[in-house]
């Protein structure tokens, strides 16, 4: 099918009766435009591609744009590790640590401007953060629709009568609507300050697909679509993962195929696993990657209780996409730990267990609206490491940090590509002083730092310079093999509750990786499918192994 067609087929999928042919001769008017621009080539993904997740700002020195001190420090030390980087929003905003932009084609002052982003993009692929769903109340365009302008009168959703909006899934307790000066109101799905946009206007459509197109262009080989399942709103419905996103999800793909080969779309959505799956589309049609929610709150279930049996049950459910779509997996963000993708997988008592022990660790449980009124844990809020941590067991830091490489060891193992949380990578702690000045439970892993004081802990604290130098060297270990491609296949290996183990295969090179990791803070026998030798210690392994609390292998057929 030729590629007017396929804009043709997605656009009436998303407008329906309100199509137009004016709409799919603006779309391709608008590609035509971007095919005169240059365009970079860029490779497809492999073993070796590893994210950093990090703020722009994350890293300050005196007088520089922290865009710059953020390159040079991941060029002194991680260069050798990290390949892509996900630079969270860096465009100007007036709330929640930038997920509320005023100008999604202006770069924040502070963190620099376009020629440091493309200074940036020469040393490492960049993941662009695209907030398509909502942006500020202080936005040019939500300013024209509060004035009545007739550009913007159509950009955002009032509220009006006869909407059905009882059934509408919530990530927040806010209201739903806000009103603003003049009486106007406007849909609001996560605060008063971030005010969804109307794709139901055509125009907003073709004016974000332009904002696409330009971050693919300006250095973003990958494009995270963040909180994208909420941008669809129909009366009586959720209000979340409707037809119509997907096909405009679906229709970003088919434009960016045309201009960019290998530009990854990447998709948001903190929602039980079923839902989340359901963005890869047929698997060669629409995301390229899904976060892996489920990942982080089970690997955290599995090292808190010593019992892989949730983690090994879901596991076998994860089976290859495609040849050209896989799963983004992570265990820490600048968000809180996501409890929704638990949903169908732990029960409420080990969900609650889970909550009631991040707040005996110092951390926070932020929570969401419900239809029927109530309200129940949305995310865990505490940095990682702190969260890992079982008081009465895990007393020496040697513990602690053996505990942090395990998590990750299974991160750096499942089937799909790697990304790090700074606050991971560089070992840190909860952040109380951000949380308490704040307010904001989220601030509590969201810590900046100078440029000469984290340089200086990583030389003096133990803490950072023991996961620091762990993590890298985990990283570099899964570069080298090519059974850790994001497309190789993955099988589970049920070795008992106490064990998380995989077998992932390159079929291709014929590279076959063992994984297994002690979840227990016990000393443990185990009996392997294979012996051979293992990637960690360099040791050569035979099939029967003793392994000490938090211990894991690669082993090598």
């Amino acid at each position: 099918m030729s590629f007017p067609k396929k804009v043709e087929n997605l656009l009436k999928t998303i407008y329906g009766e309100e199509f137009s042919s004016t709409y799919k001769d603006e779309i391709i008017k608008l590609v035509d435009g971007w095919k005169e621009k240059k365009w970079s080539e860029t490779a497809p993904l492999s073993e070796k591609n590893v994210y950093l997740i990090t703020y722009g700002d994350i890293i300050k020195e005196e007088g520089e744009p922290t865009l710059k001190t953020l390159n040079k420090f991941i060029n002194e030390y991680a260069a050798d590790e990290i390949t892509d980087v996900h630079l969270l929003p860096m465009f100007p905003y007036t709330s929640d640590d930038g997920f509320s932009v005023v100008d999604y084609r202006e770069i924040h002052p502070e963190l620099g401007d376009w020629s440091d982003i493309e200074r940036f993009s020469s040393d490492y692929r960049l993941m662009f953060d695209f907030v398509a769903n909502h942006m500020s109340k202080s936005s040019k365009w939500f300013q024209g629709y509060l004035k009545g302008e007739a550009e913007y009168v159509n950009y955002f959703t009032s509220k009006e009568d006869g909407f059905d909006a009882s059934n509408v899934v919530r990530p927040r307790t806010s209201p739903l609507f806000h009103e603003y000066e003049g009486g106007k109101t406007a849909w609001t799905t996560f605060s008063e300050d971030q005010v969804d946009v109307n794709f139901k206007h055509f125009p907003a459509l073709l004016e974000m697909t332009d904002i696409l197109l330009n971050y693919a262009n300006r250095g973003g080989t990958s494009i995270r679509l963040d909180a994208i399942g909420f941008m669809w709103k129909e009366s009586g419905t959720t209000c979340i993962h409707l037809p119509q996103t997907h096909a405009i999800i679906q229709l970003w793909r088919e434009i960016l195929e045309e201009l960019k080969l290998n530009t990854l779309l990447i998709t948001e959505t903190n929602v039980p696993h079923k839902e989340n799956i359901s963005y890869f589309g047929d698997g060669n049609n629409e995301a390229h990657m899904v976060y892996q929610f489920s990942l982080p709150p089970l690997v955290l279930h599995t090292l808190t209780t010593h019992d892989a049996s949730k983690l090994t049950g879901w596991a076998k459910s994860i089976e290859k996409v495609s040849d050209s779509a896989t799963y983004f997996n992570f265990l820490a963000s600048h968000d809180g730990i996501g409890m929704r993708p638990t949903e169908g997988i732990l029960t409420e008592d080990e969900r609650s267990s889970l909550a009631k022990k991040v707040l005996s660790n110092g951390g926070r449980v932020s929570y969401k609206s419900n239809p029927d009124g109530t309200e129940s844990p949305y995310e865990l809020n505490i940095n990682y490491m702190d969260a890992l941590i079982n008081k009465d067991e895990d007393t020496s830091e040697d513990m602690q940090v053996q505990k942090m490489l395990a998590a990750h060891s299974v991160l750096f193992s499942v089937m799909g590509v790697p990304a790090v949380y700074y606050h991971s990578l560089l070992g840190s702690e909860n952040d109380y002083e951000g949380l308490e000045s704040s307010g904001i439970n989220r601030r509590i892993n969201r810590q900046k730092f100078q440029y000469d004081e984290v340089v200086a802990d990583l030389e003096t604290s133990t803490r950072r310079q023991k996961v620091f130098t762990g993590l890298k060297r985990l990283i570099r270990t899964r570069q080298q093999e090519t059974a850790f491609s994001p497309f190789a296949s993955q099988s589970i290996v049920d070795l008992g509750k106490q064990v998380f183990s995989l077998i992932r295969r390159n079929e291709e090179t014929d590279d076959t990786v063992l994984f297994v990791m002690n979840a227990s803070n016990k000393l443990i026998d185990v009996e392997l499918p294979f012996g051979g030798q293992d990637l960690w210690s360099g040791n050569s392994v035979e099939r029967t192994v003793e392994l000490v609390p938090y211990q894991f292998m690669w082993i090598k057929k």
